[in-house]
């Protein structure tokens, strides 16, 4: 799940969806279903609420929390 763009990522702050999606390659509906199924962070509005973002802490804690998950089912496996 982790790929080049994870290691450009800030520690804090925010950003947009089409840089998460390049990050985790999943669809739009995807992402927004995974997000009112509470599987993935909700977004913050900035700029007098017309910007929507995603804490950056939030998606890289994702991203880990995902990885682990993987490796757990893959040391199942053995």
């Amino acid at each position: 799940m982790q790929n080049n763009y994870y290691g450009s990522l800030p520690d804090t702050g925010f950003i947009r969806l089409s840089t998460i999606l390049k990050i985790i390659p999943i669809g739009k509906s995807t992402w927004y279903a995974g997000m009112k199924a509470g599987q993935f962070p909700k977004p913050i509005k900035i700029a007098g609420k017309r910007i929507t973002a995603w804490r950056v802490e939030d998606i890289k804690r994702l991203i880990e929390t995902g990885n682990n998950q993987i490796n757990k089912i893959n040391n199942e496996d053995d």
